[in-house]
């Protein structure tokens, strides 16, 4: 597989992306690059683009669907590497595209995802008028360190069922912001004195149609104002949810956690079974209009 520069692509490939739904993964490190790919596959994606820094091996990328992955030279760890990956995107993409956007060890899930894919999904969401969809990040971890240094395990991966609050968010002179709020939880929330304050928040509005001069911010939401919002004025929407390894990572190998934490686990964790429903029975994600 090539690994060309990601303007380059979008500049001399444009019918690559003319028909999403089109998921923009960033490659952080080598963890779970394969599993992260072969998920994104499997949900419906017809264009999965992946940044990384090196170009990936071949081993990662999965037997069926690679002919949709194309991976791109980008610096993915820089700490705005998706403001400037999602920016370039939106102005190649042509009008009206869903995009979605997450990191490797990370893994998008829907109300019902096993049995549909995300383009009816967001096919539903766009009949009922609407641009983006909220997700919360939910935070993996491995449930004993000293067997899993890295906090990663994909077969007993566990979650923090309860201890997940929302609130509300103000504009710059202190008014509340219609149908938006800053939601927290997770071990962004049970070790915040290791979490900077500006990335504690666990909701990200990580799918989005593509519109001229929108614009994705650092703190993972929208110029636009009703993009950030969690649903229309007039009922409940879909909404989905990312399980992720990225904080339980960040908190196991940064300097300053590494040795302050021993375990991830506490009272409240739960296994995670890598299944919709139980995101949805957990009330952490909502199905909205959608049966």
């Amino acid at each position: 597989m090539s690994h060309p520069p990601l303007a380059e692509f979008l500049k001399n490939a444009p019918d690559r992306l003319a028909k999403g739904p089109i998921a923009i993964l960033l490659i952080e490190d080598a963890v779970a690059v394969g599993p992260t790919l072969t998920h994104h596959i499997k949900a419906g994606f017809k264009l999965i683009i992946a940044l990384s820094a090196e170009p990936l091996p071949a081993h990662v990328l999965p037997e069926d669907g690679a002919d949709r992955i194309v991976n791109l030279r980008h610096d993915a760890r820089n700490g705005r590497a998706h403001v400037t990956a999602v920016n370039a995107v939106i102005d190649a993409a042509p009008p009206n595209t869903w995009i979605y956007y997450g990191y490797n060890a990370e893994f998008l899930f829907y109300p019902f995802s096993e049995s549909r894919t995300v383009g009816e999904m967001l096919a539903f969401h766009t009949e009922e008028r609407r641009r983006s969809m909220l997700t919360y990040v939910i935070d993996l971890y491995a449930p004993d360190l000293n067997r899993f240094p890295d906090a990663v395990s994909m077969n007993e991966a566990m979650f923090d069922r309860t201890g997940y609050f929302a609130l509300g968010r103000t504009d710059r002179d202190g008014n509340f912001l219609d149908r938006q709020l800053d939601f927290h939880g997770g071990l962004r929330w049970r070790f915040e004195e290791h979490v900077p304050a500006d990335r504690r928040r666990i909701d990200r509005i990580a799918l989005f149609r593509t519109q001229p001069e929108l614009r994705l911010l650092p703190d993972h939401r929208f110029n636009v104002e009703e993009y950030n919002t969690y649903s229309c004025p007039w009922h409940h929407n879909l909404t989905a949810a990312i399980a992720s390894f990225r904080v339980a990572k960040a908190l196991a190998r940064n300097p300053g956690s590494r040795h302050q934490i021993h375990s991830f686990s506490w009272r409240n964790s739960h296994p995670f079974r890598w299944h919709s429903q139980q995101l949805m029975d957990f009330g952490l994600m909502e199905p909205g209009q959608w049966f």
